[in-house]
């Protein structure tokens, strides 16, 4: 089983800027897609933005410009860039990865990061 642990969430003022990081350990043979989603109170799981291996990225339609993700596959590390922070952004944020293991192809999920955007 993978594990992702991610880190860096915390509150911020409108405008501002955090940078979110997630470490994958375990047997891991190879990691397809990373990404990140997010979940806002009374609402459902979003897709933030993903990356492929090769660096294919796909983002959101409301962080397009200011939002950026981006990996290191020797260390089995995404992040997320974000930037220009709005209090709509405020929400429990999950890494997610798509691994290739010893038992087979796998989806994991991180237990989430809190971001609070708020003046």
């Amino acid at each position: 089983q993978v594990q992702l642990v991610e880190s860096g969430g915390g509150l911020v003022q409108p405008g501002g800027s955090l940078r979110l990081s997630c470490a994958a350990s375990g047997i891991i043979w190879r990691i397809n897609a990373m990404g990140w989603y997010r979940q806002a109170p009374g609402k459902q799981r979003e897709l933030v933005a993903d990356i492929t291996r090769d660096g294919t990225t796909t983002y959101a339609d409301s962080v397009k410009g200011r939002f950026t993700i981006s990996r290191d596959n020797a260390k089995n590390t995404v992040y997320l860039q974000m930037n220009s922070l709005k209090p709509e952004d405020t929400a429990v944020y999950y890494c997610h990865a798509n691994a290739v293991t010893n038992r087979g192809e796998d989806d994991d999920w991180g237990q989430g990061t809190q971001v609070t955007v708020s003046s």
